[in-house]
């Protein structure tokens, strides 16, 4: 026998040093403790992308001013930059935003400082635009999508004006901005304020005054200059001129001009008002006006503790600061759902583990179930430690890949404990040594078959782009489960078993479990009391859990002793062994003959048939493709767009009737219990303004878009939802609004699953002339629409040509001759309607621009606009001039592009739409359009189009899965081939992974559930590692057996291959509970999310109520995931223990008939 099966020094070294080993099991459960209440609880992971924003405002431009002077320059420098996968442009009145994405060869930092760099070289050059003489300056940044979306909202209302609640809501403001977990407080339904000087046109006239007067009045009257230092007596003293205003109201005495005893005061000629600027956002609640708080995390911030301080500020402010009548409300609060959802997680693996420690119980027995079941905590909590101290967050990601790994972990020590078992019954060694032996037969099979499990997984850490940041958590976190249960079951298990197991089952005492019961059931029934007497409701519920949990698991050691350990005896003693026997029969069997050939032939034909019913399924559409999981909408958001250039007053009063519409539907009788309780709906807010684009595709908008609404409807969570889906809502609210209001676009969407990929219909047009695109896009569109094509939303288009624009047009000669330029013709203009700085207010430390413009009557007719006269003092003369505008000047209408876009560089039109309601299928809709394209009859020669959006990165993901799975099983048989030294035996494990897609795809053509392109294929993925480690073990056994036969001088007269039947035999049934055991506990683990089963442990002991529920948001994102690992398992188990075996000897028979030497 040699070394390597007498000693594994690791575990030897882990025995002899047992103190040690206790200190570390310690340290690792205080880590891991620690670790899980100091993470950060998130919904989902948050990503940090490589993007970068450059945002310029250039205010009074049109977008093809801001395309032609800012977007362009920009665009031309970054052509230079290496390491860019696509940079998109939109150019809009007054704002131009360029969004570049960089690939991962270059780091989030640095990416920011090229671009940095890039921007100042171009802002740098001579003709770079100018604004209030100063030149416009570009914003480069980098943003995360989890930081723009709001963790909750405030909303403050009541009988006081609205400068009152903005008062109030910066109170909350200043505090929560305060706090380390918040990155910013956005106010909306109300308005900054300003020093509004509006001057009347006719009294400038008379006075023969210009703006230019009043702007250095301004200018040289508010200010504060320091005039040095005067030094006398050995002293200086500073010199300081005071001339800033005081008040709003000091604006009114200063001298515009003056004329011996004749001066004009501002007074004399304008109108001077401390008061908001124009609107341009409002808010509501339940249709009732609110100021309202948008509250935005840092990233990587705990949302849970984040809401909490909130909570408490807003609390401490109600009850000691603001007014009695004053209303202040939380919606929309995303921490409630996360929460929940961590919790249900939570609950899920607890769920597992009692389902594993119950299938151990009566394979094992207690006691080495108990040794087994050490390796479940032991093994989570390590892997929690690594996981915090790598930087992650609790998120639902990492927790189903606690829960994956539920199963996968107790396999290791499971080996483990029934080698060492095996070796104490059937050999009689002692624990020690049984122990050091036992682990020597099994430690590198378990090592490689740990090893190529993480193999699998090794790939999916090089997905690329958004979806593989945020979905390389889930890969991360079972490889460090996976090695964490190894480590467990090479040291902790090895140290534990060497101690304290034994393979007799004796009774514990009577009197001693008497004893403990009592002392259970004693503190059990003291907490109880404490629980229903103390006053604080989280302290009693925490007392009634503790004393609750004991007198449970008191009861348990009495149902144990007097109904489990005879079941589990007889399980043992009895099921167990006939099980055995008759598998050994059944394999002999069937291992004879032709029999091997039939059932690899019948397995064959099964993966043939199974792919063959998947793809008639598919085709027939029972099954359909989905990218992401369809969860049910926890919010559905209601887009409503009016034409650009709309003024905000009209898009509200449309907002207010659509609201009408939507909360006759949520707040209808339906949605309410006996009690008057709304179980449906949690709140309804509305925006207009500012605060109303969609994340999901204009990330980084710093618009105020007074042309469009967005009325957000949140959802409670599933349990309370009293099984209707909030589905159904959305549809009746599509149906309510179709086509009711002619002339506005509106979109009902609902909240995004995951990173945003854009929209399942995304058709991009590009080209050279705007124009031609806008043609094109919008006779695509009507075309599209005349086919009918089932599942389509509705299609719009992102750009059109409706924004109105006055040309005014200047006659150069004429001007020359009058002596004014074309510069001081638009300064003019721009000054009476946009209005010009001319200082700053300061009052309480916040600081005021102070603006001028025409007065309300002057500054919306056009007859005054054009007609006023330029004044101006000829530098010829030094005399006064007063030229009307409208002598050197003529106008004209036209309309002009709301946006121009570029994709790399090109000029780009979007069509696109979200998915009716019950509808998941993005790409049979875009293919049934592609193929109705065909037949568009109309010239597209001059475009190119693209399907992109969802589809783009459902293809893109889809073949890099595809390429993992083989680059994955690549790396396995790479492995294999180390381990056995050997080309069949990792054969033999390949085809057996290849041939459990059986299960998978066989459920999926019966059940006709979805294919899941990203959970299917991560399920497929892990499920091929998981066959894997069962492979491995059996045959490396059967390979010790062999070794074991030919040393025996009793099997000399017996044929090698006689000697392998009987090897593989004795392997299969002895590695017949480990295979059972692994795909028992894998998919115990699994079937809560599977089934869609929710209970809450704590509140059931805690008060008695198990809140149990069907279905939820975890069912619905990881169901498919955790179905097909289950559905591929069970066929996975049938062929390792029938299918592999069968192989082993088909491949030995075919060696010796071609005459190959064994070796």
């Amino acid at each position: 026998m040699n070394n390597k099966e007498k000693d594994f020094a690791p575990s030897s070294w882990a025995i002899n040093n047992s103190t040690t080993m206790y200190v570390i099991m310690a340290l690792v459960l205080f880590l891991g403790i620690n670790s899980y209440f100091d993470m950060p609880r998130e919904e989902y992971p948050e990503i940090k992308e490589n993007i970068v924003f450059v945002s310029s405002i250039y205010p009074g431009n049109t977008a093809e001013d801001v395309e032609k002077l800012i977007t362009e320059p920009l665009e031309d420098k970054l052509k230079s930059v290496n390491n860019i996968l696509e940079i998109k442009s939109s150019s809009k009145e007054n704002i131009s935003l360029i969004i570049i994405e960089f690939d991962d060869g270059i780091g989030y930092t640095e990416a920011k400082l090229k671009v940095k760099d890039e921007v100042e070289s171009a802002v740098a050059s001579e003709d770079w635009p100018m604004y209030n003489n100063v030149k416009v300056d570009p914003n480069v940044f980098n943003m995360t999508f989890t930081e723009e979306m709001p963790i909750l909202n405030i909303n403050i209302s009541g009988d006081y004006s609205t400068e009152k609640l903005k008062e109030y809501s910066e109170i909350l403001q200043d505090e929560i901005e305060s706090l380390n977990e918040i990155k910013k407080v956005d106010i909306t339904g109300a308005l900054e304020k300003e020093v509004e000087i509006a001057v009347d046109i006719y009294k400038m006239m008379a006075s023969k005054i210009s703006f230019y007067d009043v702007i250095n009045s301004i200018q040289s009257g508010n200010i504060s200059i320091s005039a040095g230092n005067l030094k006398a007596n050995d002293q200086r003293k500073t010199v300081r001129i005071i001339g800033e205003i005081s008040s709003p109201s000091d604006l009114e005495n200063f001298v515009v001009k003056s004329s011996y005893n004749n001066s004009v005061l501002l007074r004399d000629i304008a109108e001077i008002k401390f008061k908001e600027k124009e609107i341009t956002t409002y808010a509501r609640e339940m249709e009732k006006p609110v100021v309202m708080l948008v509250v935005k995390k840092r990233s990587g911030e705990n949302t849970l503790r984040a809401v909490e301080k909130i909570r408490s500020i807003v609390e401490q402010n109600i009850n000691n600061v603001f007014p009695k009548n004053l209303n202040v409300s939380i919606a929309n609060d995303q921490s409630e759902l996360t929460e929940n959802q961590v919790t249900d997680l939570v609950n899920s693996i607890i769920f597992g583990v009692v389902i594993v420690v119950l299938v151990l119980l009566f394979f094992l027995g207690f006691k080495n179930a108990l040794f087994v079941g050490i390796a479940i905590p032991m093994s989570m909590f390590m892997s929690i430690a690594i996981l915090g101290a790598m930087g992650n967050t609790l998120n639902t990601m990492i927790l189903f890949g606690l829960i994956l790994g539920l199963g996968m972990l107790v396999d290791n020590a499971v080996v483990v404990v029934e080698n060492v078992y095996r070796l104490m019954e059937k050999e009689g060694m002692n624990r020690i040594e049984a122990t050091k032996k036992g682990i020597s037969e099994i430690a590198f099979p378990i090592i490689i078959s740990t090893a190529t499990t993480v193999a699998a997984f090794i790939p999916l850490g090089l997905w690329p782009g958004r979806i593989g940041k945020f979905m390389i958590f889930f890969p991360v976190t079972l490889s460090v489960v996976l090695c964490s249960s190894l480590f467990v079951a090479v040291f902790f298990n090895s140290v534990l078993v060497s101690r304290f197991m034994k393979i007799e089952d004796t009774n514990m005492p009577v009197t001693r479990i008497i004893r403990l019961t009592a002392t259970l059931g004693f503190f059990g029934i003291l907490f109880l009391i404490l629980g229903f007497t103390v006053g604080n409701e989280e302290s009693a519920g925490f007392y009634r859990f503790l004393g609750s949990l004991q007198i449970f698991v008191s009861v348990n050691f009495w149902i144990y002793r007097l109904v489990l350990r005879k079941l589990a005896n007889n399980f043992q003693s009895r099921f167990l062994p006939i099980l055995d026997n008759n598998y050994e029969k059944l394999l002999k069997k069937i291992l004879v003959g032709k029999r091997p050939y039939l059932i690899i032939l019948s397995t064959f034909i099964s993966l043939v048939l199974a792919f063959m019913s998947f793809g008639g399924s598919i085709e027939s559409q029972r099954t359909s493709i989905e990218f992401f999981p369809d969860e049910d909408p926890r919010q559905i958001i209601v887009y409503v767009e009016y034409p650009e250039g709309t003024d905000i007053s009209k898009t509200n009063k449309i907002a207010k009737l659509i609201e009408a519409d939507i909360n006759s539907i949520i707040y209808s009788d339906k949605y309410y219990d006996d009690s008057g309780y709304n179980f449906m709906i949690q709140n309804n807010i509305s925006q207009v303004g500012e605060g109303t684009e969609n994340p999901d595709k204009e990330l980084g908008g710093l618009e105020e878009l007074p042309n469009r609404a967005k009325i957000t409807t949140s959802f409670r969570d599933f349990k309370y939802r009293q099984g209707i889906s909030s589905r159904e809502v959305r549809k009746e609210i599509q149906q309510a609004l179709k086509n009711k209001y002619p002339g506005v676009s509106i979109a009902v969407e609902k909240n995004q699953s995951g990173p945003p990929v854009g929209y399942p219909i995304n058709i991009e047009i590009t080209g050279k002339d705007y124009s031609t695109l806008i043609e094109k896009a919008e006779k695509i569109t009507e075309y599209i629409n005349t086919r009918n094509i089932p599942g389509i939303e509705e299609l719009k288009i992102d750009v059109n040509k409706s924004r109105v624009t006055n040309l005014v047009n200047i006659d150069r000669e004429k001007a020359g001759e009058l002596g004014l330029s074309v510069g001081q013709i638009g300064q003019q203009l721009r000054a009476a309607l946009f209005g010009t700085k001319a200082g700053i207010y300061k009052e309480n430390g916040e600081d005021y621009d102070i603006n001028i413009r025409f007065n309300k009557d002057n500054r919306y007719s056009e007859d005054i606009l054009y007609d006023q006269n330029l004044t101006f003092r000829d530098p010829n003369n030094g005399m006064i001039k007063e030229i009307p505008i409208s002598s050197v000047t003529s106008n004209s209408r036209t309309t002009t592009f709301n946006v121009i876009k570029h994709k790399d560089f090109k000029r780009i039109v979007t069509i696109y739409s979200g998915l009716s309601s019950g509808y998941v299928d993005a790409g049979a809709i875009v293919n049934q359009i592609v193929s109705e394209m065909k037949n568009f009859s109309e010239d597209i020669s001059m475009v190119d189009i693209d399907y992109t959006g969802q589809i783009e990165e459902q293809n893109k993901n889809q073949s890099f899965l595809l390429k993992a799975f083989a680059t994955g099983l690549l790396l396995i048989f790479l492995l294999l081939i180390f381990q056995f030294n050997s080309i069949s035996k990792p054969t033999i494990i390949m085809i057996a992974i290849i041939l459990s897609l059986i299960g998978v795809f066989g459920y999926l053509a019966i059940s006709g559930n979805s294919f899941v392109i990203l959970m299917t294929m991560m399920g497929i993925i892990a499920l091929s590692g998981i066959v894997v480690n069962n492979g491995v073990v059996l045959l490396d056994y059967s390979e010790i057996l062999l070794n074991r036969k030919k040393q025996d001088k009793s099997n000399k007269s017996k044929k090698l291959i006689e000697l392998k039947y009987d090897s593989i035999v004795e392997s299969c049934k002895s590695r017949l509970r480990p295979v059972l055991l692994t795909a028992i506990t894998t998919i115990g683990g699994l079937v809560p999310l599977s089934a869609g089963f929710n209970i809450n442990f704590y509140t059931l002991f805690s008060d008695f109520d198990p809140n149990i529920y069907w279905g939820g948001d975890n069912f619905v994102f990881w169901g498919p995931l955790a179905t097909t690992v289950i559905s591929g398992l069970v066929v996975a188990t049938f062929l390792t223990l029938f299918v592999v075996p069968s192989l082993f000897m088909m491949i030995e028979k075919f060696k010796l008939w071609i005459g190959l030497r064994y070796r």
